[in-house]
């Protein structure tokens, strides 16, 4: 049975009177991965502002363990925050830097050398423990930050886009690191992003925020196939929408549209408008006598679609889902 650690009950908050914030509720549990993954201003840094104490809310309650955070300064709170800018201590080594809020505390040192370097070997810093900030790269910097943020022994770990400055490729090493890391330790770990696939990649669950409201909460699979909104649908991958008889909508994932070369009962004619090469995949558009365009997605050499080629467009009824439309 999942044990609650933060507790976010009917919180609200605005900025000079627009409510950033509209009443959310969340359950976070104890050793999970859960992400807020929504478009910049819908509300999931000042969420997770408010749960490191950066920020109060308007109204409502955050409750860590049971006990209410309000009015807890951040430092006096088992919660650490990692930012994007990593703000390392120029002047200060690696091994300086990891144990510089633990110096803070008045530690024994013996306890702090310890503490430290069994960071340091977890993050696989050894190499680098000597280093200062200016002779490490950006992916290696973020990993001192996190580092940093780790040998404090939180029971939270907040990470607001942690890895937005990275570059593709090390971006995705940090992501199996990052994962590698809360496995190993039993963190709870709660992330924010607007990047989709590394909310797949990453989280145990999570919370679609859109407009300071959480459309929906669930894991990556459920909301990928399931999704509850139009929002939803489009923000966690692609989608294909009809309407239906019932004033709802129909999602269609690209990979369940069927592109026929011959007409079928039920089928929609559209014909070709581009094809783009993917690699183990071709994302291929095609456009209704309507004007609307409908996405599949095919093995890439499955077939040789050409701009302004005739197809029929099906799909098995099992693999489309009824939707509430966007307010």
């Amino acid at each position: 049975m999942p044990v609650p650690l933060i507790e976010i009950k009917d919180v609200k908050k605005s900025f000079d009177g627009t409510q950033i914030v509209k009443g959310m509720n969340l359950t976070i549990y104890e050793g999970e991965f859960l992400t807020l993954l929504g478009p910049s201003g819908c509300g999931k840094t000042t969420l997770l502002r408010m749960i490191g104490g950066f920020l109060e809310p308007d109204s409502g309650e955050i409750l860590l363990e049971g006990k209410s955070l309000l009015g807890v300064p951040p430092y006096l709170r088992e919660v650490n925050t990692v930012f994007q800018s990593y703000a390392l201590f120029p002047n200060l080594n690696v091994r300086e830097n990891i144990g510089f809020g633990l110096k803070m505390k008045k530690l024994p040192k013996e306890e702090i050398d310890r503490r430290v370097q069994e960071i340091i070997e977890m993050c696989k810093l050894e190499m680098l423990a000597s280093r200062k900030p200016s002779k490490l790269s950006g992916g290696q910097q973020q990993r001192v930050a996190i580092a940093r943020s780790l040998v404090n022994a939180p029971k939270v770990l907040l990470l607001d886009e942690p890895l937005g400055a990275l570059d593709l490729q090390l971006r995705k090493q940090m992501q199996i690191s990052l994962k590698r890391l809360q496995r190993k330790l039993g963190m709870t770990y709660v992330y924010v992003t607007h990047d989709q696939e590394e909310a797949m990649t990453l989280s145990d669950r999570i919370a679609v925020i859109n407009n300071g409201r959480i459309e929906q909460l669930g894991t990556p699979s459920e909301i990928y196939g399931t999704p509850a909104t139009s929002f939803s649908a489009r923000f966690l991958g692609e989608s294909n929408f009809f309407d239906s008889e019932d004033g709802t909508e129909i999602s269609v994932r690209p990979e369940f549209i069927q592109l026929l070369t011959v007409q079928e009962k039920d089928s929609i004619p559209a014909f070709i408008k581009s094809v783009s090469f993917l690699g183990a995949f071709s994302r291929i558009t095609a456009e209704t006598c309507q004007g609307k365009e409908i996405f599949s997605l095919e093995p890439s050499g499955l077939n040789s679609w050409n701009p302004g080629d005739q197809v029929f467009i099906k799909w098995d009824k099992e693999n489309q889902q009824s939707i509430r439309k966007d307010a």
